[in-house]
């Protein structure tokens, strides 16, 4: 007996045209009574299947069909009334890269008949979207592929995809309006199917050329589209947002909702989505009421994704008034789109115990040894990698150009360390705008180390804003979408903000005032000078809150691991604000070579004994000893 994943190749062809006439579903009709589940990601099921990205996915239509197949099915089960054609790089362009050129209407073809067969086989009625990606080229104004050139390629995919059988043509992933215009046009004049066209945005609620979600909405309705999308991007919160922006624009339009599971983690060379199946379903009745016609989901997500989401919208009753009216959508909600919250952020507020590494930036060009340590250490645990600014005054490469790298290239997310000295106010506006534009979001604000200890004592040590005044800037500036005169900057932006905290200060009353100050100014978490003693913490949270009550902020304690004897005694004796026990510096001076195991241990038994109330560490590795820190990260996460 045959497997139902099977089946479709069992089928005749009159026997499942039969089938498909019997359907009287119409995808504009059907939308406007009820909320129409899509499927999820085709790519990462392949992918799961031992796919690698090298291959081309859309060639699998012809070589290797019952893994397409078994998707389709996967999703169809999971209650997916809408399914799309693994046709999304199917366009002559991205298949010259792989020499199938040539076959861009067959492989098409075969995406549709092969879809057609497995709805046909789960006797449901499921509509088949034929799918259209972008075309992997840059097209004018932008590019040297010409307009009409693009809106060409489009169509030969497009007619292919219609004459197979399509029931709609959706247009997904586009960044570039001039390119998703062109498809437009070109799905209008060789098919009279219903189209779908969704865009993609870059964190900042902005697709990669600068468009926000009221200009796409005006322009995809302009273009004649009939349903407007959105779709990857981020995870469903950022997509909500959109959604209703979208929306407000175009009040009367239709729209489709397809979020990824999340930003995307690379963890041990894989790629990780964070978001799971439950938090989906949850955001299934969100998008619904927020005017969704269409709802599924992206990279990252699964039949499990889409099965939560079909059950939480079953559970709804049905309503009269399943979109929310205009008004609904606050001028708030449009005019101060925030991104969804970093994953630092994310994983102090649900009290996870962090731990954040600082890196210094490179003294050249060259960024090799420091990438090899930001592996080691994502690799190992580490959930954050802060980037120093110039530390000891020393001339480095740019911190933000380091976040950025890092980010990319490793794929673990940063903290840029935000000196005010050195920099005027001009400057400080500005670098801001410069690392929220290349992706950072966690800035971590500080006084920064005077020029005269560093390689130039010459140079200008000058600042216009104190820590307390740099985190007011931002959080009551800069996020609320306003310079520091109070001018717009467009769009508000969205940083999330550490301040720097000494648990064992000479004066407890003077840190107390400077606490209470910076959290009065919205600062979001704390970072500690390294401390070596758990009881540290306790004395100074104890004299804060005895003063201005609870302290509700996350504090991530600096752990500085010794290495030597040496190193303790120099730390002990001549380094202000740090004093390591007579115990600590006995057992590291009786190590002899074994001195830097010992200040592993050291480190650990630290770590275990603040873990009541910190909130994660701060480590900050010696002499680039990337793996000590190795070390006591695997050791503290056992």
């Amino acid at each position: 007996m045959k497997s139902s994943a099977m089946m479709w190749c069992w089928l005749s062809l009159e026997n499942l045209e039969c089938h498909l006439k019997e359907k009287t579903m119409n995808l504009l009709e059907t939308i406007t009574k009820k909320t129409l589940l899509a499927d999820g990601a085709m790519g990462t099921m392949l992918h799961s299947r031992g796919v690698g990205f090298d291959k081309c996915f859309d060639e699998l239509n012809l070589t290797n069909p019952a893994s397409v197949a078994d998707v389709h099915r996967e999703y169809i089960e999971a209650g997916a009334e809408l399914i799309i054609t693994n046709t999304f790089g199917a366009n002559r362009y991205k298949l010259t890269k792989h020499g199938l050129q040539d076959d861009v209407a067959e492989i098409n073809r075969a995406g549709v008949e092969l879809a057609k067969r497995v709805v046909a086989a789960s006797f449901k009625d499921v509509l088949i979207a034929g799918d259209v990606g972008p075309l992997g080229v840059r097209i004018a104004p932008y590019g040297r592929v010409k307009l009409e050139e693009a809106r060409e390629a489009f169509a030969e995919q497009i007619k292919a995809l219609a004459n197979a059988g399509a029931d709609l043509i959706l247009i997904e992933t586009m960044s570039d309006l001039y390119e998703i215009q062109e498809a437009i046009k070109a799905a209008k004049e060789n098919c009279a199917l219903p189209i779908i066209a969704s865009v993609t945005f870059t964190r900042d609620d902005r697709t990669v050329l600068g468009d926000d979600p009221v200009k796409v909405a005006h322009r995809l309705a302009a273009a004649g589209t009939d349903v407007i999308g959105v779709n990857c991007s981020g995870g469903p919160s950022q997509l909500l947002r959109i959604l209703k922006q979208m929306r407000q624009a175009e009040p009367n339009g239709k729209f489709w909702v397809k979020p990824n599971a999340g930003w995307p983690e690379q963890v041990s060379g894989r790629i990780m989505y964070p978001a799971d199946a439950e938090y989906f379903g949850e955001y299934a009745i969100q998008f619904r009421e927020a005017g969704a016609n269409i709802v599924g989901g992206c990279c990252g997500t699964t039949p499990q994704h889409i099965a939560a989401m079909k059950k939480s919208l079953e559970s709804m009753r049905a309503k009269t008034s399943e979109v929310l009216e205009t008004s609904e959508v606050s001028e708030a909600e449009t005019a101060e789109p925030e991104d969804q919250p970093t994953q630092l952020a994310q994983k102090l507020a649900n009290g996870k115990f962090t731990i954040c590494i600082e890196m210094d930036p490179p003294r050249g060009l060259s960024t090799h040894k420091l990438l090899a340590g930001a592996s080691l250490l994502y690799d190992s645990g580490a959930d954050i990698i802060n980037v120093a600014d110039s530390p000891l005054a020393r001339m480095r490469m740019s911190a933000w150009a380091v976040c950025d790298v890092v980010q990319r290239t490793i794929g673990v997310e940063t903290t840029l360390h935000f000196p005010t000295r050195g920099r005027n106010l001009l400057r400080v506006q500005g670098d801001l705008l410069a690392a929220h534009a290349i992706g950072l979001r966690n800035v971590f604000v500080v006084m920064g180390d005077p020029t005269s200890i560093g390689d130039y004592p010459e140079a200008t040590d000058n600042y216009d804003l104190v820590p307390s005044g740099l985190i007011k800037l931002i959080k009551q500036g800069f996020n609320m979408g306003v310079d520091h005169s109070g001018t717009s900057i467009g769009q508000p932006t969205s940083f999330f903000v550490g301040a720097a905290l000494n648990l064992c200060p000479q004066d407890i009353e003077t840190e107390v005032k400077n606490l209470h100050r910076k959290i009065k100014a919205g600062a979001d978490f704390f970072l500690t000078q390294p401390i070596y003693r758990a009881d540290d913490g306790p004395k100074l949270i104890e004299a804060y809150e005895a003063k201005h009550g609870k302290l509700n902020k996350p504090i991530l304690a600096g752990i500085l691991p010794l290495v030597s004897a040496k190193h303790a005694n120099f730390l002990h004796n001549e380094v202000p604000g740090i004093s390591i026990p007579d115990e600590a510096r006995a057992r590291i001076g009786s190590a002899g070579d074994g001195a830097a195991k010992v200040g592993v241990e050291l480190a650990v038994e630290l770590i275990q004994g603040i873990k009541s109330w910190a909130s994660g560490i701060y480590m900050m590795p010696q002499f680039h000893r990337y793996d000590q820190a190795s070390e006591i990260i695997v050791a503290v996460k056992e």
